[in-house]
């Protein structure tokens, strides 16, 4: 996607990216929470013809408004937001079905604190926790292996002596930068949540522990 200067290129790079998004979205949600095949292959739909919608609408601006050499230049920024876009909407789409049916809510020991019965505001807020991660993720991505190649000296003079070495060294940075920026944005928002009991449904009120104290808080596993 990064390397991408036309139109088909990034439209193929970015349904084969949300393609693998959607999958890691699916296989990190809160597995408590049901996803029938329909509702997987729906969102699927909707959030890679979001992504690929995005990617075109931003080159199909620059291709229309700028010269073709300055246009090939652009198209390489259109990577960043787009993928900021498409992979929030991908997350939050193919995720979305948790908020309908809810997840469990638990004690800090990790029981479920009333079997049977789930938490839609809950499973919003990890939803959105989840959504917030996948935008960040997108910054060191995209950001750092240019800036690195711009202030390394040592970056510079392997590029000037030989100049086809720049699309490996960017590569390499890539991965270097997912590597770093996905336990980092992972991180922000931890797997177990918290959220107060005067936050979440009227059924989980006055709920008490074993010790007979009545919880304050509660804990929801968010998924990554």
């Amino acid at each position: 996607m990064v390397a991408s200067t036309s139109t088909p290129a990034l439209l193929f790079w970015s349904w084969v990216n949300q393609s693998q998004n959607a999958l890691v979205n699916y296989y990190n949600r809160n597995a408590a929470s049901e996803m029938s095949n329909e509702a997987l292959m729906k969102s699927y739909t909707i959030a890679v013809t979001s992504a690929l919608s995005v990617a075109f609408g931003l080159a199909t601006v620059i291709q229309k408004r700028f010269d073709p050499v300055k246009a090939k230049q652009l198209m390489k920024f259109v990577a960043f937001p787009s993928a900021v876009v498409a992979s929030s909407l991908n997350c939050y789409i193919v995720r979305s079905p948790e908020i309908q049916t809810g997840i469990p809510l638990l004690n800090s020991s990790g029981d479920n604190v009333l079997p049977g019965q789930t938490s839609s505001i809950a499973a919003e807020k990890g939803v959105n926790l989840t959504t917030m991660s996948r935008a960040l993720l997108q910054a060191p991505v995209y950001f750092l292996p240019p800036v690195l190649i711009g202030v390394i000296p040592t970056f510079q003079r392997m590029i000037q002596r030989n100049p086809s070495i720049s699309v490996p060294l960017t590569t390499y940075l890539l991965l270097v930068s997912f590597g770093l920026g996905l336990p980092a944005s992972t991180a922000l928002f931890p797997k177990i949540g918290e959220i107060p009991v005067h936050s979440v449904e009227e059924k989980f009120q006055g709920l008490r522990g074993k010790d007979g104290v009545p919880y304050d808080t509660l804990y929801y596993d968010k998924g990554l």
